[in-house]
């Protein structure tokens, strides 16, 4: 059975290069393993510095990317931000290029979210060296 993740996702550095206030090029791998996620079921949160006209930017460049969010820059849609309280959001995991050791591949975390949650037809298994077989596969059978 799989379990729903609710994953929080940075923009700059972690979809797409960090070329901010632009946008950058997207990052090997984001897009699809973040539609992938989405299509498993997955709540993806936008979590990104961004705001006002950048954060629609973003928004726009990762819906036409087949990429659309939960909810951005909150827990849930219908949140509204109060001052009073803590602005860090309700999520299960965080992807951000800020993390300590730096952004691991979206292979990597791919299968690291695969494993939590359940998902085992997608998990990667290794024969052998020479055999290896999983999600770049699956992103090359897509190009």
């Amino acid at each position: 059975m799989l379990n729903v993740l609710t994953i929080a996702v940075d923009f700059d550095g972690t979809i797409v290069e960090n070329r901010y206030p632009e946008i950058g090029k997207p990052i090997l791998f984001a897009l699809e393993t973040l539609q992938q996620l989405q299509k498993e079921g997955h709540l993806l949160i936008l979590w990104t510095y961004r705001s006002g006209s950048q954060l629609q930017e973003a928004v726009k460049f990762c819906n036409k990317n087949g990429v659309f969010f939960y909810s951005v820059n909150k827990s849930y849609p219908e949140e509204n931000f109060d001052e009073s309280i803590s602005r860090k959001i309700q999520a299960d995991f965080f992807i951000d290029d800020r993390n300590i050791g730096g952004l691991m591949g979206w292979g990597e975390i791919y299968q690291h979210l695969s494993r939590i949650s359940g998902n085992k037809s997608k998990s990667i298994k290794y024969k052998n060296k020479k055999s290896r077989k999983g999600l770049l596969s699956f992103f090359k059978s897509k190009i």
